[in-house]
């Protein structure tokens, strides 16, 4: 995934229908929210079961789903864009800060928040 290319789609993209200027990271982070929100729509009354076996659909629900996917994913990357965050860097930051707050050989098979392990 060649997210410099992304990123420039992105910004021809935007370019090209003169929105820059609705593009402020507040603006951003609320489309955000809202695309999530979409996102929790589909699956807002399917089992755990349900949910699980969309990947097994080629149906028009797992495209939608798909869409939602994409459109979290992609005012993600602008607002990353917007505000200069090296994405790859942080991600594999926050994977490291993951990995120390959750030990796999304590965690495993446990749902529960870093804070409440003892080490």
């Amino acid at each position: 995934m060649d997210i410099e290319a992304y990123y420039r789609r992105l910004e021809e993209f935007a370019d090209e229908r003169d929105w820059e200027k609705f593009h402020s990271p507040k603006n951003l982070a609320m489309a955000l929210s809202v695309e999530c929100g979409e996102l929790l729509e589909h699956f807002q009354w399917m089992t755990e079961a349900e949910s699980r076996d969309l990947k097994n659909h080629s149906d028009n629900k797992k495209q939608q789903v798909s869409e939602e996917i994409v459109d979290v994913f992609l005012y993600t990357l602008r607002l990353c864009q917007q505000l200069d965050v090296d994405l790859p860097g942080e991600i594999d930051k926050k994977m490291q800060k993951n990995a120390h707050k959750y030990p796999a050989d304590l965690v495993r098979g446990s749902a529960k928040k870093y804070y409440e392990y003892k080490k």
